[in-house]
């Protein structure tokens, strides 16, 4: 055989003139070679581990179906061989009666090596049918002929063979390498607390679990419905690769829910942190919202006339959520703790900023009046360095300000207008003299 899958020679020509003894003598070698490269090949398809394991396996689906057409083929293929063996034994043993051959051996010889008269009995009405015609109880063919044949045989049993075995080569072990990491996934979930029905990953592992157990005896089973065959028809035998589509989204689903559970063990491991922090993020809300508290009623008996907002309780509810939390690490429940600390971590940070903003609301009016207080001082200061300290009208105008300030409650109003009123003075007082009209400005005198 020159290339796996198909047997050497071509179809004859349906008449041909009587050969002499050179050309039947070089159709006998040739004939011969043909013989030793087919009886190889089907003796290497009879050993092949896919035939042994199709043989011994428990097929079903589309493998059953295939195998069962195949092993007819074979039968066939067999008796192919067998007619042919016989024929050719026939041909060697009248060319070996003389070693001139008479023209009637001639005639004889040519019909034997290229006539249609080669019977193949009961010729395999399977292969018959395979090949479009009717079923009979025998065929004749020329030695050629049947080589064609037996060509097309052998490379569809052989497809299917190869086929067969390229799957169960690859995905079953493939298959149990990714149980193996399933298994080792199944413990730390266990480990974690990620069980079916208590959390998502649970729940996708119970059934990738159960994909990969049906996967598995599918694939055993039935191989061929796992395989793809190259879109040209033409290719050798086995042309094509395993299908990986359902194994490769239970890889994919796999590494989801590991991913998932690796995320739950972080927790685990980071646990304590996060719990120290959220307690440090809420005692800080707490205190500065006592803080407001505080400073809003000292707001409301030193500011007069200013609406101060009011300021929230503590948050209760996330107080209650974070013993909640720190009760799921307790008991290892690091499938529910995971989410509860991730929703807390946010929402304490904005009670924190909630209760910033509301110190800052309530404070406004004492920060107005600590600027309104600077303000002054500040120009009380740059009308002494002008020499203005002992100013009758800038000295009344601060002190009215200045009381204003001082005093509780403020009206903050009324004192920034009195501070504007002394900022006013102040500008005027440092304001250059008039110098009055010049002489060029007096009354002119009679020419």
């Amino acid at each position: 055989m020159g290339v796996p899958g198909s047997f050497p020679g071509s179809p004859g020509k349906p008449h041909t003139p009587v050969m002499d003894r050179e050309e039947v003598d070089r159709a006998l070698g040739r004939l011969a070679a043909e013989y030793e490269a087919i009886e190889t090949s089907l003796l290497a398809l009879q050993d092949h581990a896919g035939r042994r394991l199709l043989e011994g396996a428990e097929l079903t689906g589309v493998t059953k179906d295939r195998w069962a057409a195949t092993e007819q083929s074979i039968t066939v293929l067999w008796a192919h061989f067998d007619a042919y063996t016989a024929a050719l034994t026939a041909a060697r043993e009248l060319r070996a009666r003389r070693r001139w051959p008479s023209p009637d051996d001639l005639a004889e010889l040519t019909e034997l090596l290229r006539g249609a008269r080669v019977t193949v009995p009961g010729a395999a009405t399977t292969g018959t049918a395979q090949f479009g015609g009717p079923a009979r109880l025998s065929e004749q063919f020329s030695l050629e002929e049947l080589v064609g044949r037996m060509n097309t045989l052998y490379a569809a049993a052989l497809d299917v063979i190869v086929s067969a075995d390229a799957v169960w080569s690859a995905l079953p072990a493939r298959i149990d390498l990714l149980a193996a990491e399933l298994r080792r996934t199944l413990s730390l979930a266990r480990s974690v607390g990620v069980r079916p029905g208590e959390h998502p990953a649970g729940d996708d592992l119970e059934r990738i679990t159960y994909e990969l157990t049906q996967l598995r005896a599918q694939v055993v089973s039935d191989p061929l419905a796992f395989w793809s065959p190259d879109a040209d028809r033409s290719a050798a035998p086995g042309g094509g690769r395993p299908d990986t589509a359902r194994y490769d989204r239970a890889a994919r689903a796999l590494e989801d829910a590991r991913r998932e559970i690796e995320a739950v063990l972080d927790v685990r491991q980071d646990a304590e942190r996060r719990l120290m922090q959220l307690r440090d993020v809420l005692s800080r809300a707490d205190r500065t919202l006592t803080e407001a508290r505080q400073a809003r009623g000292e707001v409301l008996a030193k500011i007069a006339a200013s609406e101060v907002p009011a300021v929230s309780g503590p948050p209760t509810a996330l107080h209650e959520q974070l013993t909640t939390a720190a009760e799921y690490r307790r008991h290892a429940q690091w499938h529910r703790l995971s989410p509860l600390l991730d929703s807390l971590e946010q929402r304490a940070e904005d009670e924190l900023h909630r209760a910033r903003e509301s110190l800052t609301a309530v404070t406004a009016p004492l920060a107005v009046r600590a600027e309104l207080r600077g303000r002054l001082d500040a120009y009380k200061a740059k009308a002494a360095r002008h020499g203005l300290a002992e100013d009758p009208l800038l000295t009344e105008r601060y002190d009215v300000a200045r009381r204003m300030l001082w005093s509780a409650p403020c009206d903050l109003r009324a004192a920034e207008h009195a501070v504007l009123r002394y900022q006013q003075a102040v500008a005027e007082a440092l304001l250059p003299p008039d110098p009055g009209p010049g002489p060029a400005d007096g009354p002119q005198g009679e020419a």
